[in-house]
């Protein structure tokens, strides 16, 4: 069975780097759009805890995959060994 395909789009925003709150949480920002027309951007807060959690997942989500050319330094190899999460 094949779900129809949605027009909503949520995704991050390039040009709006993660930040911390005054109380040390992360806050990110994703863009909301419907059919191609921007509606909203949502805020997503984490405490650090929750971002240490996340950053965690997706680095072992990510493991085992080359990096894509433009992917940040902290991607590219670095001639270190690697460590696997959990």
């Amino acid at each position: 069975m094949s779900l129809p395909s949605s027009r909503w789009r949520i995704g991050p925003v390039p040009e709006r780097r993660p930040s911390r709150t005054e109380e040390g949480d992360v806050t990110l920002s994703f863009p909301i759009s419907h059919a191609g027309k921007p509606v909203a951007v949502a805020p997503l807060t984490l405490t650090a805890a929750e971002a240490e959690q996340l950053h965690a997942a997706l680095c072992h989500a990510l493991a085992g995959h080359p990096p894509p050319d433009d992917a940040p330094a902290c991607r590219q190899p670095c001639g270190r060994t690697v460590v696997r999460w959990p």
